[in-house]
């Protein structure tokens, strides 16, 4: 089991400011990005200094899948399929951990 300290960004304001400008987040933070329904989604790095590693997440919890973002780019890497949830935490974390595409993510909006 992983502990992720995440803070939520669910509305249009918040998902579009996302990490942007952070020089610093503690090694277990990340930022969930909450979508009303599923949909294809891209994220990019404009703006952003720290790399990052997004998982795309089924309305479930499944992550579908991962990309590894650099920083300061504006490269586009969206989801295979339409996912509700997108994760983006430090650039291998997930990899660290064993965490795989396929794998369920528990607690918070994933659990009923």
């Amino acid at each position: 089991m992983h502990r992720i300290d995440a803070q939520v960004a669910a509305d249009p304001v918040q998902r579009e400011l996302g990490l942007m400008y952070r020089r610093y987040m503690p090694k277990n933070e990340g930022m969930l990005f909450v979508f009303e329904r599923p949909t294809i989604q891209c994220f990019w790095m404009r703006n952003t200094v720290l790399p990052l590693t997004v998982a795309f997440v089924a309305e479930d919890g499944t992550i579908v899948q991962f990309a590894d973002m650099e920083p300061l780019s504006n490269r586009s890497h969206c989801s295979r399929v339409a996912v509700r949830y997108v994760l983006e935490m430090h650039q291998g974390w997930f990899a660290q951990r064993g965490i795989r595409e396929g794998m369920r993510i528990h607690g918070g909006p994933f659990d009923p």
